[in-house]
């Protein structure tokens, strides 16, 4: 199991009310709210590996290159340069939460110059047994393939109603699979991510083209073929898009081979750094929160069912 660390406290932070706070009254409802959500994946799904996969550069500079419009909105106006804009009251629990995942010995990695969704990637596409990746982004959905057994769980309303996102949901919601999914985000574009996209190409023309052409290439040449079936109107806009086109790929498809330190994916069924989870605890109130995973990690080491 892959969790995009940063997608789910976000969601936790959301979700949670901030009058859950700190015996010292700092809010710690995005902390609180991740060890809820990891309890109640490991209970559902009993992954024996798990991991955090975390941004160790949220805007990398080699996509920046390509597409300077990336991300931009997010950044913070009056922040120091290139820092992502957080809620005022979440940027202090990130450091909470990472202290408290490496005193429970739940595996961590984020690499220099590389996003959460491509250390997913890069250990996604590694795995040797079934991966389920857990997102808000549907950024991930270019991941999903049937065969190897790779899977998104979408939380909807929550972890524990995931959307379970594989081939046939993928071609039943967007028109395409896995495979093709970053080819449709990048026609389609994501004014999320500073993506401009196509003119005059959104989701439901970018999976026709990519039903009628198989892939970007085939769309591309299409375009470039005045024999090609085209409308005059899409073939002008492919064509005026052939700059973005040549870059968006590289953008938008999630890195492959990062290069991952070493580290240990086992589950934890008892606290790498007890002593230390115990300060922890008890500086920030963590609570019901903490001994429910606890109770839950040692149920999965053991075999029992929580």
């Amino acid at each position: 199991m892959l969790l995009d660390t940063a997608s789910l406290y976000f969601r936790a932070y959301f979700g949670v009310p901030e009058s859950m706070k700190s015996p010292d009254g700092q809010p710690v409802n995005a902390v609180r709210g991740l060890l809820d959500f990891i309890t109640r994946l490991v209970q559902d799904h009993r992954p024996d590996r798990l991991v955090a996969c975390m941004d160790a550069d949220w805007r990398p500079q080699w996509r920046v290159d390509l597409i300077p419009s990336y991300k931009t909105h997010r950044l913070a106006a009056e922040a120091t340069e290139g820092e992502e804009e957080i809620p005022d009251t979440l940027a202090p629990q990130v450091p909470v939460i990472e202290a408290v995942l490496d005193a429970l010995g739940i595996a961590r990695v984020g690499v220099p110059g590389y996003e959460a969704d491509d250390v997913i990637g890069t250990l996604a596409t590694a795995a040797a047994g079934p991966v389920q990746i857990v997102t808000g982004d549907r950024d991930l959905f270019q991941l999903v393939d049937d065969e190897r057994g790779v899977t998104v769980l979408y939380p909807v309303k929550g972890v524990g109603s995931p959307q379970v996102v594989d081939n046939a949901y993928l071609a039943e919601k967007y028109g395409v699979t896995g495979a093709s999914y970053a080819d449709l985000a990048a026609l389609r574009g994501d004014a999320s991510d500073g993506l401009p996209g196509v003119k005059g190409i959104g989701e439901k023309t970018a999976a026709q083209l990519l039903q009628a052409y198989s892939d970007l290439a085939g769309v591309r040449a299409a375009a470039a073929d005045p024999g090609s079936k085209l409308t005059p109107a899409r073939r002008k806009n492919l064509l005026e898009g052939a700059a973005y086109l040549d870059v968006a790929p590289t953008v938008v498809r999630v890195a492959t081979d990062v290069p991952l330190p070493a580290f240990d994916p086992a589950l934890p069924a008892e606290p790498l750094d007890p002593m230390t989870l115990e300060a922890l605890t008890t500086r920030w109130g963590l609570g019901t929160s903490l001994t429910r995973l606890l109770d839950t990690l040692a149920q999965a080491g053991t075999g029992v069912a929580s």
